[in-house]
């Protein structure tokens, strides 16, 4: 059977190209409901190092995506079954590092295509049910929630059990999601988010407080940190956490930048803190992220606040006006209904 695979080849240029399905162990969904990441703008844009793009392209984009059963030899899922894609896939077994952090695992719209494809072949381990019902414009980031789940899960082991207030240095995507998911799962801790935008921060309604990060109490302190700022911001977003953290906390650093970022080693000594990095998600936590749709309904709810765009694609020039719309977005997530 031929699939049609849609790839950028260079910065704002897709093409289409054609690779023949064999109906193997894997299974066969067809994409539809992707969501845009700010890696996949990366590419797009060409902002990263010209030698990764010339490795990498041309490559289908989007990691962030839901989908329909079409086939599935393993009797695992009947067709029409709604289901999450997991992007990573681990290609040996450890015991020790978990399959997001393994180098020999693959990882979609990265080392291998992404889900901009007609059809995706995968295996059904790669492949967790969404609950009936559920928003699916929502689901289609399901992605980048199960990060935040898996940070928040890596926390609950690192962390000492002093847990009184927790801070989320952010006001963007990752830090709405981290901050919401903390407060579900620990809804005794208090959960302060600091930001540089007000309007932004008014979204956080289900945290404690929430701070500009110019008008941060003198006195505040907290157990633990989140940081979900990245890019430019990281340094002085880390620079606070490591002024406003009681000794002995830990801090987990979320938010993705390009170039090295100074850390102030002098204090993190003086305060004996935990730093750990987080990225990416395996298949327990994509599990653990549907299982709290399930049982925390209101979830879904707040996380229809951070969808931007829904752009229906039908051609390429539909990609390319939803990858340009979601360029021009302050915040939230820009989601293409893959009708091809």
């Amino acid at each position: 059977m031929i699939n049609t695979i849609y790839r950028l080849s260079a910065p704002r240029r897709f093409e289409i190209d054609f690779e023949d399905i064999s109906f193997s162990d894997n299974c066969i969904v067809r994409p539809t409901h992707l969501s845009i990441c700010n890696a996949d703008q990366r590419y797009y844009q060409g902002t990263r190092d010209a030698k990764v793009l010339k490795q990498k392209l041309p490559m289908a984009l989007i990691h962030e995506g839901v989908g329909e059963v079409v086939y599935d030899k393993s009797g695992t899922f009947k067709p029409k079954d709604k289901v999450v894609m997991i992007p990573n896939i681990p290609t040996a077994d450890d015991e020790i590092i978990a399959e997001n952090y393994r180098e020999s695992s693959k990882f979609c719209a990265s080392s291998t295509d992404g889900f901009m494809q007609e059809l995706v072949e995968i295996s059904p381990s790669r492949l967790v049910k969404l609950p009936d019902n559920i928003n699916l414009n929502v689901a289609a980031f399901t992605e980048i929630v199960s990060v935040s789940v898996h940070a928040i899960s890596r926390f609950d082991t690192i962390a000492h059990k002093r847990r009184e207030a927790v801070g989320i240095w952010g006001d963007g995507n990752l830090a709405f999601i981290t901050s919401l998911f903390f407060k579900k799962m620990y809804p005794d801790t208090k959960v302060y988010v600091f930001g540089i935008n007000r309007d932004k921060l008014n979204d956080f309604s289900f945290v404690d407080e929430t701070y500009l990060t110019t008008e941060i109490p003198s006195t505040l302190r907290v157990d633990h940190a989140f940081e979900c700022v990245g890019a430019g911001g990281s340094p002085v977003a880390i620079e606070q956490i490591i002024s406003y953290i009681r000794p002995e906390g830990t801090i987990a650093i979320m938010g993705v930048s390009e170039y090295p970022v100074p850390v102030n080693t002098r204090m993190i000594l003086e305060k004996g803190l935990r730093m750990f990095g987080t990225s990416r998600s395996g298949r327990e936590d994509f599990e653990k992220t549907v299982e709290l749709y399930a049982t925390h309904p209101e979830i879904v709810r707040f996380l229809t606040h951070i969808i931007g765009n829904v752009v229906e694609v039908n051609s390429f020039a539909d990609m390319t006006k939803a990858f340009e719309l979601d360029t021009r977005k302050a915040f939230g997530k820009t989601i293409m209904h893959w009708n091809l």
